[in-house]
């Protein structure tokens, strides 16, 4: 099944990624529904919401969308930062895709730990979350952006769609189909722990699948 959707791709790049992608619709579903309609991952979605806000519109506030853009920003610098900075160039990005994935991991079990300890609703709380769930998407993204693997952006969904329906179908067409299927199993899986069970329960499985997908990276190293 992996070569069949990754013919062209090393094995660990395809499948991790997808990972990556179902952890990115998870945590938006919790960021979207219980922060306050803010997304920590689609930086798009906050800029658009910041011009409605500022126009007069309350879809959300202001200094969410800020504090979100800021995180993910400062995440992805850090992602960079260890691009460049880690030896041995010839397994430099797999390094820095286990590093980042297990910081991830643990951003993300810390935000559980808020989430438990004071819960979600109340500002400062709402601040610390979307911090912490800002920075660890911006260090995701970072990351997958030096590893330069096409139609596996983890959380672009519009430049995937209109790779899918401009371009002959072929092996990236099938990567684009994954990509955008895990998208929405992991904003549905999200969404539905969200309402039906709590915050916490959607922060707890994408920390579980983190912390799975780090370990296949490092065992695959």
């Amino acid at each position: 099944m992996r070569r069949w959707l990754f013919p062209d791709l090393p094995e660990r790049h395809g499948h991790l990624l997808v990972m990556l992608t179902v952890v990115t619709g998870m945590v938006d579903a919790v960021s979207f529904l219980g922060l306050g309609r803010v997304f920590v991952a689609n930086m798009t979605g906050n800029v658009v919401f910041l011009g409605f806000t500022l126009a007069g519109y309350r879809t959300s506030d202001a200094w969410a969308s800020l504090l979100a853009i800021a995180a993910f920003a400062v995440g992805a610098w850090a992602a960079g930062r260890l691009t460049r900075n880690l030896p041995a160039p010839s397994g430099r990005r797999v390094r820095v895709f286990e590093v980042a994935v297990g910081t991830q991991t643990l951003l993300v079990g810390a935000a559980l730990v808020v989430t438990l300890t004071f819960g979600h609703q109340h500002p400062a709380p709402r601040m610390v979350l979307i911090a912490l769930l800002g920075f660890g998407m911006g260090l995701q993204m970072g990351t997958v952006r030096a590893l330069a693997v096409p139609d596996l952006a983890t959380n672009v969904i519009t430049t995937t769609l209109t790779g899918l329906a401009a371009d002959p179908p072929g092996p990236p067409s099938r990567r684009r189909l994954v990509s955008i299927v895990a998208m929405f199993l992991g904003a549905f899986a999200g969404a539905a722990l969200h309402l039906h069970v709590a915050v916490w329960a959607a922060l707890l499985a994408a920390m579980i699948l983190l912390a799975l997908t780090t370990v296949l990276a490092i065992r695959q190293t």
